[in-house]
């Protein structure tokens, strides 16, 4: 059976647009609420990412470090996060859904019982942001037995003998980081370097998804969708923020967001 991201990108490719991939932080502001944001940006998001809160994040820019607290302080564990993926499936059985968090959590938990919690949950993918190659190749080997995505990181700094060996070894969708940043940091480069990047790891193996991450937002995702894939963030948990502090609803505002992005890549 084909991994429902493998088919999100399908879908996107029939209808000759990049993948939409969201991402919100599990918990924001409250578990309820993280749930029913879930649910309003699934109707126009292709792939939802879901962040386990960190509070000592190592590539979180500050937008997400605020949603992060937010959850933490309201007491957001991990055995929530995987009953907010539950529930969510219930909504929305094939929508993907990838967990990306650190790996001292899923240390914590221990390795097995965490990938056994995501197969009963439904989690279609994993990013571990500091569980670089090759050391994650035991891991990633775990995750491919639950027929789980474990999705590698990729950066412009990265040499091409080691972009050969990732991609090799990778799954079937890689995550290129677009600049030497952490998230939600305005471009430092211009969308046409960023392409010439990705079309650089594409070559290696045209069959694997690249999608893009850091710096995108409503004014420069336009300008890269001939990418198969391309994540928001920072602009959503910001949105997320500005709605709380205006007493708005987050919900129908962060979906609002989502539609106007997705209407930016059609």
């Amino acid at each position: 059976m084909l991994n429902p991201i493998s088919a999100a990108f399908k879908i996107a490719k029939k209808e000759n647009r990049p993948a939409l991939l969201t991402y919100t932080v599990a918990g924001d502001s409250t578990k309820k609420q993280s749930l029913e944001i879930l649910k309003s940006i699934s109707k126009n998001a292709d792939i939802l990412e879901l962040g386990v809160p960190h509070n000592t994040p190592v590539a979180d820019g500050s937008q997400i470090q605020t949603s992060a607290y937010r959850a933490i302080k309201n007491g957001i564990r991990t055995i929530d996060i995987f009953k907010i993926v539950k529930d969510f499936k219930k909504f929305n059985k094939t929508k993907p859904v990838i967990l990306m968090g650190y790996y001292n959590m899923i240390f914590q938990y221990g390795e097995n019982k965490f990938l056994k919690e995501c197969k009963s949950s439904d989690v279609n993918g994993l990013i571990v942001v500091d569980l670089p190659w090759p050391e994650n190749t035991k891991f990633a080997k775990k995750c491919k037995k639950k027929s789980i995505y474990f999705i590698q990181l990729l950066s412009p700094t990265t040499s091409n003998k080691r972009l050969n060996k990732i991609i090799k070894y990778s799954h079937q969708m890689n995550y290129f980081i677009s600049m030497l940043s952490t998230t939600g940091g305005k471009l430092k480069v211009s969308p046409k370097e960023i392409l010439k990047n990705y079309k650089k790891i594409k070559r290696i193996d045209p069959k694997k998804e690249v999608v893009i991450g850091f710096g995108i937002t409503e004014k420069t995702i336009g300008k890269l969708r001939s990418a198969d894939g391309l994540v928001v963030g920072s602009a959503i948990c910001k949105e997320i923020t500005r709605s709380l502090k205006s007493r708005q609803n987050p919900v129908t505002n962060v979906g609002r967001l989502v539609k106007k992005l997705k209407n930016k890549i059609k």
